[in-house]
């Protein structure tokens, strides 16, 4: 059976460390706001999934500005965000309904493309599950109280999204109380008691936070636009 297709959008970002007064989902990158970019993405991988995009309710009638000022048609429900991100994604699964499959993303990960999307996806569908990770190239030292300790880099990963769930799997998590650790939506449905299904993630599908993510973020727009995948000059 074919199941429907989700897509949570959750952007709630301020900008501080920006040093910016605009959020910095709205932030030009290539001569669009980041947000835009991001719900592109996953209309160009199914236009037929169904787009909720989860803000602040303070930033809500920015964004309608936005989408007016830019011409932005791409269809997408609009939710009121939580004071966390567990609120957030919370208000938006009442908008969840039929047999289907969820993914949650960061709004500003632009750069997310169509077959890490797509390996999400088909993975979820088989295991119910599938988080994107990718492995640290850096070494990295664990900090304790008076020192520091060096760990091994093989035994960790960075966690990116889009993380896609079953809907019963996902909704089912979201009943239980928030606690702190609860970071991203794997940390939510693997203390229900759900077993985590790790996926390759890929380096450019990174989250936007500083001037200088900023910088490579429009770098690589700029990349794809002159040499698409496919393309002879490639």
């Amino acid at each position: 059976m074919k199941m429907k297709k989700f897509v949570i959008i959750v952007a709630g970002g301020k900008g501080k460390r920006m040093g910016s007064d605009i959020p910095k989902q709205f932030l030009l990158l290539n001569g669009l706001p980041v947000l835009m970019h991001t719900i592109t993405a996953f209309y160009k991988y199914d236009k037929n999934a169904e787009i909720i995009i989860v803000i602040p309710e303070d930033q809500i009638s920015m964004w309608k500005k936005l989408c007016i000022s830019y011409k932005f048609i791409i269809s997408h429900v609009i939710v009121r965000g939580g004071d966390v991100r567990f609120q957030s994604v919370k208000n938006a699964l009442p908008f969840i309904t039929g047999e289907s499959l969820v993914a949650v993303h960061d709004g500003v990960r632009p750069l997310v493309s169509n077959s890490t999307i797509s390996l999400c996806f088909d993975s979820a569908r088989e295991k119910g599950n599938a988080i994107p990770v990718v492995p640290i190239f850096e070494s990295i030292r664990k900090i304790n109280i008076n020192d520091s300790e060096a760990v091994d880099r093989h035994n960790y990963y960075t966690v990116q999204t889009p993380q896609v769930f079953r809907h019963d799997i996902l909704i089912k998590a979201y009943e239980q109380a928030y606690v702190a650790e609860f970071t991203d939506d794997s940390t939510v449905v693997e203390k229900s008691g759900v077993k985590i299904n790790l996926i390759e993630g890929h380096r450019e599908n990174f989250k936007i936070t500083n001037k200088m993510d900023m910088i490579l973020a429009e770098a690589l727009l700029v990349q794809r636009v002159n040499y698409p995948p496919g393309s002879s000059d490639n």
